[in-house]
């Protein structure tokens, strides 16, 4: 049986870091990491290259933070050092698997990760290592899907992937509503017209600035993600 022959060279995988928190209430789900990890392994032996930004709403969310009372720039950069923690936990599942990766992050912590530079990212890329983009942009008020979108740009992603808990982008909330409908493709322009909350509008104008299409799927559906990389129509696209 013939191998599929990846549709993507090299591709951003967005995670939200309650994604992490399996059927937990709170923190990191090692079982569920493992998994996910897996399918990343699973896409990367294809012959993708492989970058992941990941986000750190299981630990600690910067707005949210600033709505109780902290200073907002300071709510945001314990945000940024939640996402450090949650790529840490990430690159030990890869490393368990036999993945070689690297976390590099936006904020200057030596001791346990690198600095984000561009181009060693990228040669990290071509030496077929994973690449987990930490601290976000490494400035407040920017969230983990503007940092993905950025990451994705700066390293010519073919596609920016983002998993959400549902399989795509909705007319509106599937979880309330029995007659949401699931759109298969979308423009940019539509998304941000329509005001669906798949990204924020910042995220969303640097992917349609940069000609950076985006796929939008369901991460708990296990499989999902290899069979997307392979060109199966999964979730939404938005282009």
């Amino acid at each position: 049986m013939t191998t599929p022959k990846p549709a993507f060279k090299r591709v951003l995988l967005k995670l939200s870091g309650e994604a992490l928190m399996g059927e937990l209430d709170y923190g990191i789900d090692p079982a569920y990491i493992r998994r996910i990890a897996t399918e990343v392994k699973t896409i990367a032996d294809l012959g993708v290259e492989v970058a992941l930004v990941i986000g750190g709403g299981n630990i600690f969310r910067g707005a949210g933070l600033a709505q109780a009372g902290v200073d907002r720039v300071t709510g945001d950069h314990m945000g940024m050092l939640a996402t450090v923690i949650n790529c840490l936990s990430f690159q030990d599942a890869l490393e368990k698997q036999g993945c070689y990766c690297r976390v590099m992050s936006a904020l200057t912590i030596n001791a346990v990760c690198e600095d984000y530079i561009r181009r060693r990212a990228v040669r990290h890329l071509d030496k077929g290592r994973i690449v987990l983009f930490a601290a976000g942009t490494g400035n407040p008020f920017f969230t983990t899907d503007s940092a993905a979108s950025l990451r994705a740009v700066e390293i010519n992603a073919d596609v920016m992937i983002k998993a959400t808990k549902v399989d795509g982008i909705y007319n509106k909330d599937p979880a309330k509503h029995s007659d949401a409908v699931r759109y298969e493709t979308l423009g940019f322009d539509e998304v941000v017209r329509k005001k669906l909350a798949v990204m924020d509008t910042t995220a969303i104008v640097m992917c349609r600035d940069n000609d950076l299409p985006v796929k939008v799927f369901n991460m708990n559906a296990e499989g999902d993600l290899v069979r997307l990389i392979n060109g199966e129509n999964i979730g939404t696209t938005v282009e």
